[in-house]
């Protein structure tokens, strides 16, 4: 259900906020008290007149108005206690408590803070008496030129002088003159540190932070850094100065630091954690902290954010950060420029009116409004200091820079004043003369190395007899011996994954093609009868993208897992020019083992009147991608469109990116037991391609397609793209992953063992080959495509009569799966159903959790998986009910709580009375 939320400010800060507030699916309307005239009746964004101040007022206003989410863009009314009060009221508000908020607060604080957690800062002392900070601005050892007022000031107490006297005259400006009031009761004086200044916020939800791009903020009023201090006269995003090696640094010494470190005391930190930081020769080193978006920088964070703001600080509040990673833009960067008034940031007019506002929108580029108010009988006029930022996003910082200042040009009101020159100190860094380094080309070795950390782990995991699976070194080691062969021969195998990569990458989803490559290499070497020892993938891409790369090649460690086969080793190659920026393609490398004697296909074995047993395949698996692209660019669907085939509520892209089956644990012991003559992979060139590969040649083979279940996908292909019976039998599967030939007298015990994980059926027989007759006939494979999705094959007898009653098509119970967490239940109850003595399918896993691994575990055996996030939810019959569409959409007819840890609501058990068990329960007496 839609929410409304609403906004605490009147500033810029706050209409970025709402802008992108507003942009959510979630959010009905957007409310901003007091707000502004960007703010007045725009779409979904609308002014309040409710009284910020008083939070009893405030709390009942909320509640009067189903406001489910307050955001506080000010400091002041976080630092006077508005989270505290208004969560105390039942009202879920945004940002850190009063407490917490003493890091901008409370310079004093703040200062002590940093040093009883080694957090990196510039010597410092605080001080009551005028005298007795004269005294140590003259006594340091140090140049103590930085003279802060204490208290909040609205980003303007702080001086930084040019010598001692000024220093001297800011403490008697501040403490005696009253320079910022109350505010500079107490002062702090430190260093001055010399570096670059950025600002680095984060998204903290009290554990876990999560770093937005760096800013830069322009204090001074003129260009060149002239002219008083101010509020903030533009800022742009991301900084070049700040490599992801600092950024990274930033991370652990100062912000993951400072949220353990406010835990650690009593006090978790939730909200969004500001630090300005100094970039100093020494390091990184912290300036000052905020308690909240930074204003000029949220003006170009919100433009670059690519995630829903909404479900963002919704994770933030309930702890999930570490489970819903943030995204931002990539390849683009933001410039906001400010317009104030003549005489900011002392005193200015008011009621100037503003005109160029609606050009300027369709130019592409946004003003955030701060200082306007509406003018009776229309139009906009001037209410503050800082009026309007100017706001571009553009590939570059240079164009975005343009942009803006075209936008400032367009709009005009009487004394403007504003800057020309936001982020030339980012421009005259990416300008500077210097030597070029391998990044520069495009190559960035730092990210291939964290990339190698990412994944050390992973390989790890899959080490097996035979070898540890430690990366690192140049080459991997396998000791046959130790895995138990004796007189063994090496089959390897290599393979890609085909332009299935177009769809993984056009849809973002990334973990499940490490499956598809390490299954197309395993399951050819099993062609031989080889078992998989290790495994080696060469990841090529235009630019390395280390969330994506990991996501990859954890999806190949995995897949190494459920083949038993080890991750020995790989390669990561960067290469600029030769693929694009988002680009990337993957190979697989696997080599197994086979003992002398038992090398398949055993052609000498082989004979006319031998049957062949079909294995299921998952899907399309990972061939015939480039005619299915086709066929979908004919039928005018999208890959988000809903699926017209594979099971409800799946979109079209999440069906053909279903993994492809690895079949090597389920027919290692089938193949052991000498009952296979031979084994054929489907892969590339279908039915028709495949089979003869591992025959006599004076043979044929005969399949019948009625007898074994065809995928809807398969049908749909067909129709929609007019193919042809040859054309589908060559170029796809057809609902067969692995063909089998035995012996009519093995054949029963062979297909018992398979079905009892697995779907598998007597497709066909092998005959003599006639002079000129083709080597693979199908039979009824166009009445077979034309039948209904979900048919039960006719397993009664073979139209030669060799075999009856093979297979038991038996209904059986649908069962859906409710978890929260890692599966581990999960697990064996999909074992369990896989028995031919289980009554029941698993045929939907919902998980209240978005990305747990139970989901990944469902998704990978076939499984249709659903989450129904309980935050996203008001109350839990809202959240129940959601679950019982979901439930009802798929048939279910029996539930499973498997490790489920919400309760829920009794009409929702009532209505599954008798249907929902445990899972023990329901599989023990299955």
């Amino acid at each position: 259900m839609a929410e409304r939320v609403l906004v605490i400010g009147s500033g810029g800060r706050e209409h970025a906020l709402a802008w992108k507030l507003a942009q959510s699916p979630h959010v009905q309307q957007v409310l901003v008290a007091p707000g502004n005239a960007g703010t007045a009746n725009s779409g979904k964004i609308s002014n309040s007149a409710v009284s910020v101040n008083n939070h009893s007022i405030l709390a009942q206003y909320c509640k009067d108005h189903n406001v489910g989410l307050v955001v506080v863009g000010p400091e002041v009314p976080l630092a006077a206690g508005i989270v505290d009060d208004l969560t105390a009221a039942g009202v879920t508000c945004f940002g850190p408590s009063a407490k917490a908020a003493q890091l901008e607060a409370s310079k004093s604080f703040s200062k002590s803070f940093m040093d009883r957690h080694n957090i990196p800062t510039a010597r410092w002392s605080s001080f009551t008496d005028p005298q007795d900070a004269c005294k140590y601005i003259q006594d340091a050892e140090f140049p103590a030129l930085v003279v802060k007022a204490s208290g909040l000031a609205a980003g303007k107490g702080v001086v930084v002088a040019r010598d001692k006297d000024e220093a001297r005259k800011a403490v008697l400006d501040i403490m005696k003159d009253k320079a910022f009031g109350s505010a500079g009761e107490t002062v702090v004086v430190e260093e001055q540190l010399e570096g670059e200044e950025v600002s680095c916020l984060c998204f903290s939800d009290g554990i876990t932070v999560s770093p937005m791009p760096p800013a830069q903020d322009h204090k001074r009023l003129l260009d060149g850094d002239q002219g008083p201090n101010t509020g903030g006269m533009g800022a742009y995003c991301p900084t070049p100065q700040v490599s992801e090696e600092v950024l990274q640094e930033i991370k652990r010494s100062v912000l993951q630091k400072t949220v353990d470190g406010m835990r650690e005391e009593g006090t978790p930190y939730v909200g969004v954690l500001y630090a300005g930081v100094m970039l100093t020769k020494q390091g990184p080193k912290v300036l000052e902290f905020n308690c909240r978006f930074g204003d000029p920088e949220c003006q170009v964070l919100m433009p670059l954010l690519k995630s829903d703001l909404y479900e963002v600080l919704k994770n933030t509040l309930q702890a999930d950060l570490s489970s819903s990673p943030v995204q931002w833009l990539e390849n683009s960067a933001a410039v906001t420029v400010v317009m104030a008034s003549g005489g900011y940031p002392a005193s200015y007019k008011k009621g100037l009116e503003i005109t160029g506002l609606s050009q300027v929108s369709e130019m592409g580029i946004q003003v955030f409004h701060a200082g306007t108010a509406l003018k009776e009988g229309g139009g906009v006029i001037t209410s503050g200091g800082r009026v309007l930022t100017v706001t571009a996003v553009r590939p570059t910082l240079e164009s975005a820079l343009c942009s803006a200042n075209e936008g400032v040009a367009v709009i005009s009101f009487p004394d403007a004043v504003y800057r020309r020159d936001i982020g030339h100190h980012a421009i005259t860094y990416l300008t500077r003369t210097r030597g070029l380094t391998y990044k520069d080309s495009g190559v960035d070795i730092a990210a291939g190395n964290r990339l190698v950390d990412v994944i050390k782990p992973l390989a790890k995991a899959t080490s097996r007899p035979g070898c540890n699976a430690e990366l690192g070194g140049f080459a991997g080691l396998f000791d046959l011996k130790a895995a138990g062969f004796t007189d063994p021969i090496l089959v390897s195998g290599t393979d890609g994954v085909g332009t299935k990569l177009k769809i993984t990458q056009a849809c973002g989803i990334h973990s499940t093609l490490g499956q598809d490559l390490v299954a197309m290499c395993v399951n050819d070497v099993l062609a031989q009868g080889a078992e998989p020892l290790f495994f080696l993938d060469y990841f090529s891409c235009g630019c390395l993208d280390v969330r994506v790369a990991s996501s990859v090649i954890g999806g190949i460690a995995d897949a190494c897992q459920m083949a038993g086969c080890a991750l020995l080793g790989g390669e990561t190659a960067e290469m600029p020019g030769v693929y694009g920026p988002s680009d990337y393609d993957l190979a697989g490398f696997c080599v197994g083992a086979v003992e002398r004697g038992a090398v398949l296909p055993r052609l000498k074995d082989i004979m006319e009147g031998d049957l062949l047993i079909g294995v299921a395949s998952s899907g399309l698996h990972s061939n015939g991608f480039s005619l299915v692209r086709k066929i979908l660019e004919r039928s005018g669907l999208q890959y988000s469109s809903p699926a017209p085939f594979g099971q409800p509520g799946q979109n079209i892209g999440e069906v053909l990116l279903t993994p492809t089956k690895i079949y090597s644990r389920l027919l290692q012991p089938i193949l052991r037991s000498g009952a296979v003559k031979a084994y054929a992979h489907i892969t590339g060139g279908g039915l028709l391609e495949n089979i003869p590969r591992i025959l006599p040649p004076e043979l044929a083979v005969d399949l019948d397609a009625s007898r074994w279940r065809i995928p809807a996908v398969f049908s749909w292909l067909q129709r929609e793209g007019s193919l042809s019976e040859e054309e589908m039998s060559r170029t796809f599967n057809c609902g067969l992953g692995a063909v089998l030939v035995v012996s009519k007298q093995d054949a029963q015990r062979v297909l018992r063992l398979l079905q009892a994980r697995e779907e598998a059926w007597i497709v066909g027989s092998l005959a003599h080959k006639q002079p000129g007759a083709e080597a693979v006939v199908i039979r009824n494979l166009e009445q077979s495509l034309k039948d209904s999705p979900g048919r039960s094959p006719d397993t009664s007898v073979l139209q030669n009569g060799a075999l009856h009653g093979e297979h038991s098509t038996r209904k059986r119970t649908r069962v859906a799966v409710l978890i929260s967490g890692t599966g581990t239940n999960l697990q064996a109850l999909m074992e369990q159903v896989k028995k031919p003595s289980s009554s029941a399918e698993i045929v939907m896993v919902i998980s209240n959790r978005p990305g747990v691994m139970g989901l990944k575990k469902a998704s990978m055996a076939g499984i249709q998986t659903r989450v129904v996030d309980h935050k996203l939810y008001g109350s839990r019959a809202e959240f129940d009910g959601t679950i019982d569409k979901v439930l009802e959409e798929f048939g279910v007819e029996l539930v499973c709580l498997a490790g489920f840890m919400r309760i829920l609501t009794g009409p929702f058990v009532r209505k599954w009375s008798g249907e929902s068990l445990e899972g023990s329960i329901l599989f023990d007496s299955a």
